[in-house]
């Protein structure tokens, strides 16, 4: 049986207008060959999507994010980043990696998730 692990960043509270970045590592699991992308949960338990990223190198982000937020990956250290600038108490949520579970099928995520909390004060 092949055990699967993503490994996320702690929790962190950061104040509106600073930047943070999240990470994601993956650990009996690649993210080479697949779409990889973040979403996020509010508290009131709505979920939004944020980015995907693509084998080409292409990223596409949500509007509510774009020119605020830069992911990238690594396939070679199956790492994925999420840098958020000039963030805003609205981007409080548990902020989530997924993997495709089939090649660039968008359709369907990998049920093991990383979860980032991050709290505004």
């Amino acid at each position: 049986i092949q055990s699967a692990e993503l490994t996320q960043s702690d929790p962190a509270v950061i104040k509106p207008g600073n930047s943070h970045t999240l990470t994601c590592k993956g650990s009996g699991i690649t993210f080479s060959g697949y779409t990889m992308h973040w979403v996020r949960q509010f508290s009131d338990g709505r979920l939004q999507w944020l980015c995907s990223i693509y084998n080409s190198g292409n990223i596409n982000y949500h509007d509510d994010v774009k020119g605020r937020v830069t992911a990238t990956k690594d396939d070679n250290n199956n790492m994925l980043t999420l840098k958020m600038d000039n963030m805003k108490t609205e981007d409080s949520a548990m902020y989530y990696c997924a993997r495709d579970t089939l090649i660039e099928n968008l359709s369907s995520y990998d049920k093991n998730k990383s979860v980032i909390s991050l709290l505004f004060q």
